[in-house]
């Protein structure tokens, strides 16, 4: 191929059918208002998917796609290029061409850019072979090449720049400093950024007597990314009670606040927790990118068995369905794919949530507001003079919304929400905790759906015979010999063992059987037993499935079951 040749992906892909002049004219416009390139503009639009276009672009231009995750690059190949090259163009460069030292491998977001070949060529005196890697990919590994020297060197201008200050009395300087200050901006965008690209679900910054630190939580686990010098707490935590819309001179209460941020041209909303402590104001920020909680429901984990009760449980016209589990379990994103299979232009759907974890076209969403007294009980009591077809409420937290939540649905609309309990039959205990009739529960419920997220394993893990407490753990034989996986981690897990996670679930349909224990006060454990009795598969049961089939270990099916079956 030739590289000096200018190809547009645009071109390649009218040719060959895969999307119209309209969808490449869309494209065109929303890359030129978002600052992306089109490849990255067309998958976001859905009109490709990442790894089509990863196939066209290695056809076309005949070169190999690299998933960037799981290569070793010795530091002679890194340091042949400075990091605002590596960062200006999304290339990092991987080794040389079959011990061929006059061509030099490089991993490209955009293998067409010439430019950036031509100045590759110019620093290095190599030419260059290109080879295509997802950019989100690169971004990262720049990030844990260089990210750490690039915040202690912000945090290092920020110190030097506090000082020249010291003139300034100590209210000024938290005032001024903490907040206008450029580094510190960079600083807490650069966590913020690193986080997203390891895919964290939440931020910990943490002071103590001596030191800030910060811990990201990846795949529910919390791993320390960095320490930063205790002087810089202030600055960071003025920064970002502004951009979270806190009171900033208020460091005796615990606030919250909100962030919606891009990063890598993806929108994400992020809840800011500040709680003062002995050795200062500690901050939790939860990422959601509104992306993510888009699933299909293929997507979400389901075995074919459950996905269909849970298409059956969608179908009811009224009713309730509940979908409980603890914080973190994934409740959210099941609702919002429940919400855009019923989404359509003959229904009326109205959803109460506190926050508004993400937008859905189509659907009218209400956000809390306890200050203005709007409660979930309150907005609920409006919604249902708003003709609604089908509700959602984000939580049933006390007597009130349960009520209503029954009113409602048995008054013919579709009620969905969550409750924190750990499995389905337990929900019937907790409604009954809140008050209501054991005959209004049976009349009104019509599935509850328990979830956990358990982490799957890395494709490192090494195959081992199972012990005999594993093999009851499992309902396995004793005498029979069975092989299961372990981790055992690489580059690409971070030498976790451990790559993502997926959910595990407990459906339960209200059958005429369980309708009946329900309105006889029936206690968790009948109900539970005459659900196994009619085929429910447990949590447990769902998670021995996986470890069975290597997506996940033992310990992990202990570890978000224990509850369940103690």
């Amino acid at each position: 191929m030739d590289y000096k040749k200018k190809v547009r992906i645009g071109d390649i892909l009218l040719q060959r059918g895969i999307i119209d002049q309209n969808q490449l004219n869309r494209a065109l416009s929303e890359q030129k208002s978002k600052g992306v390139m089109l490849g990255e503009m067309l998958v976001e639009l859905d009109y490709i998917s990442q790894e089509n276009l990863n196939n066209v672009l290695c056809e076309h231009l005949n070169i190999e796609f690299i998933d960037i995750r799981t290569v070793e690059i010795e530091d002679k190949f890194i340091h042949l290029l400075d990091e605002k090259t590596m960062r200006k163009y999304t290339i990092v460069p991987l080794g040389y061409e079959r011990n061929n030292m006059s061509v030099i491998k490089v991993a490209m977001a955009d293998p067409m850019n010439i430019i950036a070949m031509d100045d590759i060529n110019m620093i290095t005196g190599k030419q260059v072979l290109p080879m295509l890697a997802n950019a989100v990919q690169i971004k990262a590994l720049l990030d844990k090449i260089f990210g750490k020297q690039q915040a202690q060197n912000i945090a290092e201008l920020y110190k030097k720049e506090l000082g020249i200050q010291e003139v300034e009395s100590e209210e000024e300087k938290a005032r001024k400093e903490d907040v206008e200050s450029a580094p510190i901006v960079q600083l807490v965008n650069n966590v913020i950024e690193q986080a997203v690209r390891q895919r964290a679900s939440d931020i910990h910054i943490e002071p103590f007597e001596r030191f800030v630190r910060v811990r990201y939580r990846v795949d529910g686990s919390l791993f320390e990314s960095i320490t930063y010098d205790r002087s810089l707490l202030g600055a960071m935590i003025a920064r970002l009670k502004i951009m979270s819309g806190m009171d900033i001179s208020e460091r005796r209460k615990p606030q919250d606040g909100r962030i919606t941020l891009m990063v890598d041209n993806k929108e994400y909303d992020i809840r800011v927790s500040n709680l003062p402590t002995v050795y200062g104001e500690k901050v939790v920020m939860r990422l959601a990118s509104k992306e993510g909680f888009k699933k299909e429901k293929k997507d979400l984990g389901l075995s074919e068995k459950d996905l269909k009760k849970f298409d059956t449980i969608l179908k009811n016209p009224h009713g309730i369905i509940l979908v409980t589990g603890p914080t973190g379990s994934g409740k959210s994103t099941t609702l919002y794919t429940a919400l855009s299979s019923l989404n359509s232009e003959d229904v009326n759907i109205i959803t109460v949530e506190d926050p508004v974890e993400a937008n859905i076209d189509g659907i009218n969403q209400v956000q809390v507001n306890n200050k203005a007294d709007m409660t979930f009980a309150n907005a609920l009591r409006s919604i249902l003079r708003q003709d609604p077809d089908i509700i959602m409420i984000g939580e049933i937290r006390d007597t009130e919304t349960a009520q209503i939540a029954v009113r409602a649905s048995i008054t013919g609309h579709l009620v969905v929400s969550t409750l924190h309990t750990n499995s389905t039959a337990s929900s019937i205990s907790r409604l009954q905790d809140m008050g209501i009739e054991p005959y209004l529960i049976s009349d009104s419920l019509v599935g509850v759906i328990a979830q956990r997220l358990v982490r799957r394993l890395c494709i490192c893990k090494t195959p081992q015979i199972a012990t005999e407490e594993e093999k009851y753990e499992l309902g396995l034989d004793p005498e029979e010999e069975f092989t299961l996986y372990v981790p055992c981690g690489c580059k690409l897990c971070n030498n976790t063992g451990y790559l993502g996670r997926i959910g595990i679930y407990e459906i339960m349909t209200i059958t005429p059987k369980i309708k009946n224990l329900i309105t006889n006060s029936a206690s968790a454990e009948e109900i539970r037993d005459m659900a196994v009795e009619e085929g429910m598969n447990t949590l447990k049961a769902a998670a021995a499935d996986y470890v069975r089939n290597g997506v996940t270990t033992v310990s992990e099916m202990v570890k978000v079951t224990y509850e369940v079956e103690n």
